[in-house]
This record gives C-alpha cells, sequence and structure tokens, in this order.
C-alpha cells in the first residue's frame, strides 16, 4: 500500500525538554526527526503535536520545535493520544486515513496511540528512525508490536521519498538538500 501526502497526517509525540536527554542515541533520534518534520512541512502533510503533562516534563525540544515552525501543542496526560477528547477530536476531523507516526518513548506513547490508532482503522506508519525510549530493548519490543499490530515500519528517508512519489519538483530539490 503506497503512503500518499494528500491522505496523510503526521502525530508528533512527547518530544520534550526532560525527556529528550533519557532517550537512547538522542542526537540521532532529534537530528532524524527534525528533518523529518521539516520535509512533512515542505509536502503540506499537517501535523499535531503533543505533550505529556507539561507542567513535568517541559516543553518540545527547540530543534523540533524549529522544525514544525510554531508552538503549538496539546498537552496530555494519557499515553495514548487518542485518551484525550481534544486530541481524538483533532485528528477525526483531519479526515486522513494515513498516519505518520514518530516520538517517544517508542514503547509507552507511541506504541499505546499507535495501536488505538489501528484499533479506529487508520494505516499508521512509524518511523523506525524517530521513535525513541531510554533503552533500545523497550524499542526493540516495540517495534515487534507495532508489526503485530498491523504498522507500516519506515525510515524518514523512505517515507519522505514515498511521499513525494517523483524527482524533478522543487519538494524534491528541498528534501533531497534536507536528507544530503
Amino acid at each position: 500500500m503506497r503512503i500518499n501526502k494528500n491522505d496523510t497526517l503526521a502525530i508528533i509525540v512527547d518530544y520534550q525538554e526532560r525527556l529528550m536527554p533519557a532517550m537512547a542515541d538522542m542526537e540521532s533520534f532529534i537530528k532524524k526527526s527534525a528533518i523529518l518534520i521539516e520535509g512533512l512541512n515542505i509536502l503540506g502533510v499537517p501535523m499535531l503535536v503533543t505533550q505529556q503533562y507539561t507542567k513535568g516534563l517541559g516543553q518540545t525540544v527547540e530543534p523540533i520545535r524549529n522544525a514544525i515552525g510554531n508552538d503549538e501543542y496539546f498537552d496530555k496526560t494519557s499515553f495514548s493520544v487518542l485518551g484525550d477528547e481534544a486530541i481524538a477530536t483533532a485528528i477525526s476531523s483531519q479526515n486522513k486515513k494515513n498516519i505518520i507516526l514518530c516520538g517517544a518513548e517508542a514503547h509507552i506513547c507511541v506504541l499505546q496511540t499507535l495501536i488505538d490508532l489501528r484499533e479506529k482503522g487508520y494505516n499508521v506508519v512509524l518511523v523506525e528512525d524517530c521513535i525513541a525510549s531510554r533503552c533500545v530493548e523497550n524499542k526493540a519490543i516495540a517495534l515487534v508490536r507495532a508489526e503485530q499490530e498491523g504498522a507500516l515500519i519506515s525510515t524518514y528517508e523512505a517515507i519522505l521519498y514515498e511521499l513525494l512519489e517523483k524527482a524533478g519538483s522543487d519538494e524534491f530539490k528541498q528534501i533531497s538538500r534536507l536528507i544530503k
């Protein structure tokens, strides 16, 4: 199944100041995530950003905020983003069938969100190099469970080029520069 940019929404989960330093391979995770998000902006893919208990975990980290291009977010206390009525409504109001999912932690908020999205009938693309956990074993198990739940596993580069569909456009040139 091909993922088309016109029928896709991205959910950016919990890239927060007090959470990021604990992530395994944090620098690579944030760098690749920022490239993914900048590419999604170039392609015009809408995004929803969440923060888990902002009062305790802080704001979205600066590189991700800069990539998003604004400071808008949904605060949540449930692990799954669908556990918050305002977020669930924002997702359904987009009328998209594909959800690109990235963020932290892979085995908690990201995985529970993925399970709930699949249960609602969404095609979920989990961006493997744009998810993280404190320990690599938890991320590995989250990936296994995600596949068992029917998620599509991709990388930031693969999904951006899939959404592009062809070379030669201004979008292609911008994304090629981002990735290189």
